[in-house]
């Protein structure tokens, strides 16, 4: 299975959180991000969303096609995205469009066994994959791309 990790780009301020937008800057992170994307996807490509507005435009900026999952919101944990993404157990690959900390948390479990508060940039892209060697299943790290070298 392939797992990619999205943290939104960059948003506006403001209350209430869920409908904050993009900004200028954040929709060109995204349209960048989702060239690089386009260019390097997996086949197959299921595409997860938070139902905030900057996770919706960022993902919108990749494809139309993808759905809302409540439980990637920016109250979302680790276990939801497991939950939501399959990992690692699920065929083909799965983007999940998000948010801080759950993405970080769940890029240190995945790397290191232990969730712990490593940062995704805004608009940048992790990328994961899993296989088994000599019986033993490995995580494996593919690419880590901010937006700025997208």
């Amino acid at each position: 299975m392939d797992l990619l990790l999205w943290r939104h780009a960059e948003a506006a301020d403001g209350i209430p959180d869920h409908t904050r937008a993009l900004t200028a800057r954040g929709l060109k992170q995204a349209q960048r991000m989702a060239h690089w994307i386009e260019a390097h996807r997996p086949k197959a490509l299921r595409v997860l969303a938070s139902p905030s507005l900057r996770t919706r435009q960022t993902a919108a900026a990749f494809t139309d096609d993808f759905r809302v999952v409540a439980g990637l919101g920016p109250d979302g944990s680790v276990a939801d995205l497991l939950a939501a993404s399959g990992w690692p157990d699920a065929s083909g690959a799965t983007l999940i469009v998000g948010h801080q900390p759950a993405l970080g948390r769940l890029a240190a479990l995945l790397l290191s066994g232990t969730e712990a508060d490593w940062t995704i940039k805004k608009g940048a892209l992790w990328w994961f994959t899993n296989r088994v060697r000599e019986g033993e299943t490995q995580t494996v790290l593919r690419a880590v791309i901010p937006s700025e070298l997208a």
